[in-house]
């Protein structure tokens, strides 16, 4: 494994670390199996956003005597009500959540507290004005929180965040069709660039990022602080032709050497639900520069459309409690492959099915990547029912 310093916290983190998302729904041994394998291969570092009060106990079983082995990204502002995830800023709540995970893990300080999810001005002034930074502050103070992060989607409010300099960590959603495809539809420039590949010009020798995104990076690492990297394979979509805006497959080495090659990144958080995925992100260890070449990309761009769903489940929760993130996944698989068996079963096994939606609109509002869940259910309900 090799390892690289996050940020100034004086913590060293292995490049490959661990998204906690896909071990929500496995069981106690699945969980420990992953574990297992991590450690075993140097994995030190571990997000943990999910509010689910299984997956929380699972990890904290499969931990339980080898605390220090993994740095802990504990995340407060997510929260677990009324049976399903929700996105919180109200700080009672918070704090009942975060003393939750501190027991179910087992442990009495989270390395990493990580406020969850703000990708808006009102959301920054809402951690404020709701007591939430001073809290965090307070649990960094105390020992509590050995260091303090925020999550983030948007480059434009996550340059404010580190501008503030409370942070020591920044989360961030990194990717080639982040980087360059979505916040690329109007600029001129970067078109010509692409015009000029698709008429046989040569790809540059580096990726040309988006401007924001680039100066994001760079501010991050002049200010020491580390970036985590979330939505590494873009939900999965990057791994497939029929799901990626560059119409070719990506690798998932290929996917962790494009995120680590950042400035300011300090590891590539994969999300796996078995221990055949970890080993499939674990190649990147042994690949070679081959192997994580991603220029070719250059050759593919081309405008994206499309509902390109990550599956993060930020558009929890649902009034009539649909779980959008799972049953978006399964439209998208059906939409590539047809309605197989297994895609069929996995539906039909589902608490509340899509046509349930009552078209609220409260999803659509929380989306942070602008998807249209509501269609996306009003189409799942048309193809599965």
């Amino acid at each position: 494994m090799i390892y690289r310093p996050l940020g100034k916290t004086g913590m060293s983190v292995s490049i490959v670390g661990l998204g906690g998302e896909y071990l929500e729904g496995q069981d106690t041994d699945a969980v420990r199996q992953v574990m297992d394998r991590a450690i075993d291969a140097g994995v030190n570092i571990l997000d943990i956003f999910m509010s689910e009060p299984n997956v929380r106990s699972n990890i904290g079983a499969a931990l339980k005597g080898r605390r220090d082995k993994m740095f802990l990204q504990g995340q407060i502002c997510s929260a677990w009500v009324e049976g399903q995830y929700t996105k919180t800023r109200d700080l009672a709540v918070c704090k009942e959540s975060l003393e939750d995970l501190f027991v179910r893990l087992g442990t009495d300080y989270i390395d990493i507290g990580m406020i969850h999810y703000c990708d808006t001005e009102e959301d920054m002034k809402l951690l404020e004005d709701n007591g939430i930074i001073d809290y965090c502050l307070e649990m960094k103070k105390s020992g509590r929180f050995r260091s303090l992060g925020i999550g983030c989607h948007n480059s434009t409010i996550a340059k404010k965040l580190v501008e503030t300099d409370l942070f020591d960590v920044l989360m961030f959603s990194i990717n080639p069709a982040m980087d360059m495809i979505y916040n690329h539809y109007s600029i001129d420039g970067f078109m010509e660039k692409v015009d000029g590949l698709k008429d046989g010009g040569e790809a540059p020798a580096q990726l040309d990022v988006d401007q924001e995104r680039a100066e994001l990076y760079t501010l991050c690492e002049k200010k020491g602080v580390g970036i985590t990297v979330m939505k590494v394979y873009g939900g999965g979509r990057l791994l497939s032709a029929d799901t990626s805006p560059f119409r070719q497959a990506m690798t998932t080495s290929q996917c962790i050497q494009y995120a680590l090659s950042r400035p300011g990144v300090a590891s590539a958080l994969v999300g796996v639900k078995s221990v055949t995925e970890l080993e499939e992100a674990l190649k990147y260890l042994k690949a070679n520069d081959e192997e994580k070449d991603y220029s070719w990309i250059f050759n593919h761009i081309e405008s994206y459309s499309g509902n390109a769903c990550v599956y993060c489940s930020h558009c929890q929760p649902c009034p009539v409690e649909i779980n959008i993130a799972a049953v978006t996944r399964l439209l998208d698989q059906a939409r590539i492959s047809g309605i197989t068996p297994e895609i069929r079963q996995a539906y039909d096994a589902l608490a509340v099915k899509a046509s349930a939606c009552i078209s609220c609109g409260a999803c659509n509002t929380r989306c942070p990547f602008g998807i249209d869940a509501m269609e996306n259910m009003r189409q799942t309900g048309v193809l599965l029912g």
